[in-house]
Protein backbone atom coordinates (compact mmCIF):
# COMPACT_ATOMS: atom_id res chain seq x y z
CA UNK A 1 0.00 0.00 0.00
CA UNK A 2 1.53 3.38 -1.23
CA UNK A 3 1.88 5.50 1.41
CA UNK A 4 2.77 9.48 1.66
CA UNK A 5 3.56 11.30 4.79
CA UNK A 6 4.04 14.95 4.82
CA UNK A 7 6.34 17.02 7.65
CA UNK A 8 7.15 19.98 7.74
CA UNK A 9 5.08 22.58 7.90
CA UNK A 10 4.49 25.42 11.07
CA UNK A 11 3.99 28.95 11.42
CA UNK A 12 6.05 30.99 10.15
CA UNK A 13 7.30 35.00 9.55
CA UNK A 14 6.18 36.54 5.93
CA UNK A 15 9.72 37.27 4.38
CA UNK A 16 10.87 33.68 6.03
CA UNK A 17 11.84 30.10 4.60
CA UNK A 18 11.16 26.71 4.78
CA UNK A 19 11.16 23.15 3.82
CA UNK A 20 8.50 20.53 3.51
CA UNK A 21 9.48 16.76 3.36
CA UNK A 22 7.28 13.94 1.56
CA UNK A 23 8.38 10.29 2.41
CA UNK A 24 6.83 7.67 -0.30
CA UNK A 25 6.66 4.27 1.29
CA UNK A 26 4.62 0.69 -0.26
CA UNK A 27 5.98 1.06 -4.28
CA UNK A 28 9.49 2.30 -5.43
CA UNK A 29 10.24 5.27 -5.97
CA UNK A 30 12.02 4.74 -9.56
CA UNK A 31 9.72 6.32 -12.28
CA UNK A 32 7.77 8.29 -9.80
CA UNK A 33 6.25 11.31 -10.48
CA UNK A 34 5.81 13.62 -7.21
CA UNK A 35 3.65 16.38 -6.65
CA UNK A 36 2.73 19.23 -4.29
CA UNK A 37 -0.62 20.83 -4.14
CA UNK A 38 -1.50 23.34 -1.54
CA UNK A 39 -5.51 24.01 -0.39
CA UNK A 40 -5.97 27.53 1.51
CA UNK A 41 -9.34 28.08 3.10
CA UNK A 42 -12.48 27.84 1.47
CA UNK A 43 -10.64 27.45 -1.57
CA UNK A 44 -9.92 24.49 -4.45
CA UNK A 45 -6.73 22.85 -4.00
CA UNK A 46 -4.18 23.63 -6.64
CA UNK A 47 -0.81 22.91 -8.27
CA UNK A 48 2.58 24.29 -6.46
CA UNK A 49 5.25 21.83 -8.37
CA UNK A 50 5.88 18.60 -9.25
CA UNK A 51 8.82 16.72 -10.29
CA UNK A 52 9.87 13.57 -12.06
CA UNK A 53 11.67 10.44 -9.71
CA UNK A 54 14.98 11.61 -11.44
CA UNK A 55 14.84 15.12 -10.93
CA UNK A 56 15.11 15.56 -15.02
CA UNK A 57 11.66 17.36 -15.02
CA UNK A 58 10.44 19.67 -12.79
CA UNK A 59 7.17 22.17 -13.00
CA UNK A 60 6.08 24.73 -11.24
CA UNK A 61 3.13 27.34 -10.51
CA UNK A 62 3.62 30.97 -11.97
CA UNK A 63 3.32 32.45 -8.41
CA UNK A 64 6.19 30.32 -6.86
CA UNK A 65 8.50 30.47 -9.57
CA UNK A 66 11.86 31.56 -8.20
CA UNK A 67 10.85 30.95 -4.96
CA UNK A 68 9.70 28.17 -4.50
CA UNK A 69 12.42 24.49 -5.29
CA UNK A 70 11.38 21.09 -5.77
CA UNK A 71 13.62 18.71 -4.99
CA UNK A 72 13.73 14.56 -4.83
CA UNK A 73 16.04 12.39 -3.00
CA UNK A 74 16.10 8.96 -4.57
CA UNK A 75 18.22 7.32 -1.67
CA UNK A 76 15.33 8.07 0.71
CA UNK A 77 12.37 7.69 -1.07
CA UNK A 78 12.02 11.56 -0.30
CA UNK A 79 10.23 14.85 -2.22
CA UNK A 80 11.33 18.09 -0.54
CA UNK A 81 9.60 21.83 -1.03
CA UNK A 82 11.88 24.28 -0.27
CA UNK A 83 9.99 27.39 0.22
CA UNK A 84 11.77 31.14 0.16
CA UNK A 85 10.56 34.74 0.44
CA UNK A 86 7.08 33.69 2.02
CA UNK A 87 3.86 35.13 1.95
CA UNK A 88 1.15 35.40 3.62
CA UNK A 89 -0.72 33.98 0.48
CA UNK A 90 1.27 31.40 0.82
CA UNK A 91 -0.66 30.43 3.57
CA UNK A 92 -2.32 26.84 2.82
CA UNK A 93 -2.49 22.98 3.60
CA UNK A 94 0.35 21.43 1.39
CA UNK A 95 0.02 18.01 0.04
CA UNK A 96 1.97 15.50 -1.50
CA UNK A 97 0.99 13.43 -4.27
CA UNK A 98 2.20 10.49 -6.41
CA UNK A 99 1.93 8.77 -9.75
CA UNK A 100 3.73 6.20 -11.93
CA UNK A 101 2.35 7.36 -15.26
CA UNK A 102 5.53 9.27 -16.06
CA UNK A 103 3.44 12.41 -16.61
CA UNK A 104 4.95 15.79 -14.76
CA UNK A 105 1.83 17.89 -14.70
CA UNK A 106 -0.31 19.96 -12.65
CA UNK A 107 -3.37 18.00 -12.99
CA UNK A 108 -4.49 16.83 -9.93
CA UNK A 109 -6.66 14.13 -11.47
CA UNK A 110 -3.28 12.64 -12.39
CA UNK A 111 -2.11 12.17 -9.47
CA UNK A 112 -3.16 8.43 -7.84
CA UNK A 113 -1.69 8.86 -3.74
CA UNK A 114 -1.98 11.98 -1.74
CA UNK A 115 -0.65 12.91 1.61
CA UNK A 116 -2.51 13.92 4.70
CA UNK A 117 -1.36 17.59 4.41
CA UNK A 118 0.80 19.74 6.68
CA UNK A 119 -0.49 23.06 7.74
CA UNK A 120 2.03 25.80 6.40
CA UNK A 121 1.19 29.39 7.96
CA UNK A 122 2.52 32.74 7.16
CA UNK A 123 2.11 35.50 9.28
CA UNK A 124 2.39 39.24 8.45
Amino acid sequence: QVQLVESGGRLVQAGDSLRLSCVVSGRTFRSAVMGWFRQAPGKDRTFVAAISWNGETTSYEDSVMGRFTISADNAENTVYLQMASLKPEDTAIYYCAANWRGVVSGNRNLYDYWGQGTQVTVSS
